[in-house]
């Protein structure tokens, strides 16, 4: 939360003078403030770029990204900060499911932290914490769930736990490829990628599309094949029959 609420301010304060706005997690309330004096036009130059967007009239609240924010505040806005919009977030934050092995660090504690893997009933297990509910959590949340445990065994009282992932769940390329089996996940993969890991195209496949089933999903989605589709862990892919 501080981390965010920094990267907020530092948004704010790089906004064009004569405008009244006020903050929250994250929207802008974006209001015009009318100049006192006929000098002040510039004041209302500056003002326009915000003001006239569509939805931006006095009160409404806008998205804080890129698309939204004028290009000349955008440009001054340091890269950490801008990473942080909504709309260049990337990937969304992954939960966690069977087979994900995370690192748990639990500061001053050597014995608690260390590798650990979801099981098939979507637990981890931890010294003297005992077993902790990991299936469907993100990092940010399995740290607060294994640091609540912590404080309620009277264990810790106040500790500091980090999450990270130490290796991901394979995803696996079904249908006509010529090496179909599981693949070890990274980051950045996205459809055609995974097909050229598989081995690339049998002469029967179709290259216009393919089947996606993302986890807790109970059937498989067709999509366009393209570079933009993503690949996430566990994801079952088939590549289908072209028709002749």
């Amino acid at each position: 939360m501080t981390r965010t609420l920094t990267r907020r301010a530092s948004l704010l304060a790089l906004l064009p003078l004569g405008m009244a706005l006020t903050a929250c997690e994250s929207s802008l309330i974006v209001a015009r403030v009318e100049p006192s004096q006929a000098g002040t036009s510039a004041t209302s130059a500056r003002l326009a770029p915000v003001a006239s967007l569509p939805g931006a009239a006095e009160g409404k609240a806008l998205s804080l990204d890129s698309k939204t924010l004028p290009k000349e505040v955008l440009a001054n806005v340091p890269k950490d900060t801008q990473s942080a919009l909504p709309d260049e977030a990337g990937q969304p934050a992954q939960r966690l499911q069977g087979g994900d092995k995370v690192r748990i660090v639990v500061y001053g504690e050597d014995k608690m932290s260390g590798d650990y893997e979801v099981d098939p009933t979507g637990a981890i297990t931890i010294p003297l914490a005992g077993v902790v509910k990991a299936r469907g959590l993100t990092k940010d949340e399995l740290e607060a769930a294994v640091a609540r445990r912590l404080r309620e065994a009277r264990i810790l009282r106040n500790p500091i736990v980090t999450v990270s992932m130490a290796s991901f769940r394979p995803f696996y390329v079904l249908g006509e490829v010529e090496r179909p089996g599981g693949y070890g996940f990274h980051n950045g993969l996205n459809a055609m990628s995974a097909v050229a890991l598989a081995g690339g195209y049998t002469y029967r496949a179709s290259k216009s599309k393919i089947l996606i089933q993302r986890a807790g999903e109970k059937g498989f989605t067709q999509y366009a094949l393209s570079p933009d589709i993503p690949i996430y862990p566990g994801d079952l892919i088939s590549v289908p029959e072209r028709y002749f």
